[in-house]
């Protein structure tokens, strides 16, 4: 999967949004309900670079691949980055954006839950 691949997956996810934030973050977030579960950086040295909050149980796991690293300054809240995603598995990298974002949604409210996906 590369990069344009993961940008559609991501903001295909219900009730999924993304924002492009300039200086100094320079990052394109994508969030559910005002809360992210993903963003690739854009700009450099650091391009295209994506980070995603992981299952705690994954964080040493998936840190101790190649290309992949804990997340400046979200490290310590199981956030991860991966530095080329056309290196990383595609279905493991779908099922753990997929886990993000449930878990992002589970943080919202029923109502507001229900208004982003739809389901009741």
């Amino acid at each position: 999967m590369d990069r344009v691949q993961l940008q559609a997956y991501c903001a295909a996810l219900p009730g999924a949004e993304s924002t492009l934030h300039g200086e100094p973050a320079n990052i394109l977030v994508y969030a559910v309900g005002g809360k992210r579960f993903a963003h690739f950086k854009t700009s450099e040295p650091e391009r295209w670079r994506f980070t995603f909050k992981a299952p705690p149980g994954r964080f040493l796991e998936l840190t101790d691949m190649p290309g992949v690293k804990p997340a400046r300054w979200l490290a310590r809240y199981h956030w991860v980055t991966i530095v080329d995603v056309r290196a990383f598995p595609e279905d493991e990298l779908r099922a753990l954006v997929r886990w993000g974002h449930k878990r992002a949604l589970s943080a919202l409210g029923k109502r507001q839950r229900a208004a982003l996906t739809g389901a009741e």
